[in-house]
């Protein structure tokens, strides 16, 4: 008789981040007048690297998403050195959220931690799924050419390309207020497919991501790289991660999390 197989190991639950506890953060500070305006500061516990690293939540701009699914991923950052600001902000059914609202509240909160005296004023931004999005968009605007760089995890990078998909059962509509032909304006200054980014731009994307599928991180590149200005001083580059989806990146014990902090480790450095 054949000796009896080991069961098999339990299927991992992608969402199980988002509701896993990590340490508190060393404080949270106020950059406006809204409850939403806010970030919290983690620190590292030795000596703490020179760039600060910025993290911008996904969830899709909605309000029900905050920045609590992002802390282990924050916490991951310091313990690798890194001093770490994650932001809050108003977002889709929440008073002032939406567009312009929620890409005001990032420009504010980028200004408040480069002037927050505790921490280095070079910063990457880091952003996940529609934190992506902010972050790439950052990359897209004047105040950007002063940042480090950004990193774009599984990002909403083209917004046409994502109402087109009815990413997040049209979470791209209800941010921007209608189609891109009722709000063409506010699509057009959104979208960072739009906009020659001033700042280097990393995106990573896992290759099994049927949430964001990694289509829309390689138009914003292609996009993006027929704008004028783009050159090697503001390089996009495109990491397709194997075997990761869409979680995998803001999940330190996946193996997938290597790539992030690779991927902040070269803007970084």
């Amino acid at each position: 008789m054949a000796d009896p197989q080991p069961p098999a190991p339990p299927a991992r639950d992608p969402e199980a981040v988002l509701d896993r506890p990590a340490p508190p953060p060393a404080r949270t500070t106020a950059y406006g007048l809204d409850p939403a305006h806010v970030y919290d500061v983690r620190l590292p516990t030795g000596a703490a690297k020179d760039v600060t690293v910025v993290v911008v939540h996904g969830g899709f701009w909605r309000a029900e998403y905050d920045r609590t699914h992002a802390a282990c991923q924050a916490q991951a950052f310091a313990d690798a050195g890194w001093p770490v600001a994650v932001v809050e902000y108003r977002r889709t059914g929440m008073p002032g959220g939406g567009w312009p609202g929620t890409s005001d509240d990032i420009a504010a909160a980028v200004a408040a931690v480069r002037a927050d005296p505790d921490l280095p004023d070079l910063l990457v931004l880091v952003g996940h799924s529609a934190g992506g999005h902010l972050v790439a968009w950052a990359a897209g605007q004047p105040w950007g050419a002063g940042l480090a760089g950004v990193v774009s995890l599984a990002g909403v990078v083209d917004l046409r390309a994502a109402f087109e998909m009815r990413l997040g059962d049209g979470a791209v509509e209800a941010f921007l207020g209608g189609t891109p032909a009722e709000r063409a304006e506010a699509y057009a200054a959104a979208d960072p497919a739009q906009h020659t980014p001033v700042a280097p731009v990393v995106l990573v994307h896992g290759a099994d991501d049927d949430v964001v599928p990694p289509a829309v991180s390689r138009s914003y590149r292609e996009k993006v790289a027929a704008l004028p200005g783009t050159g090697p001083d503001r390089p996009v580059t495109l990491r397709e991660v194997a075997d990761c989806d869409h979680f995998a990146l803001i999940d330190p014990e996946h193996p997938a999390f290597a790539e992030v902090l690779a991927a902040v480790s070269g803007i970084a450095s």
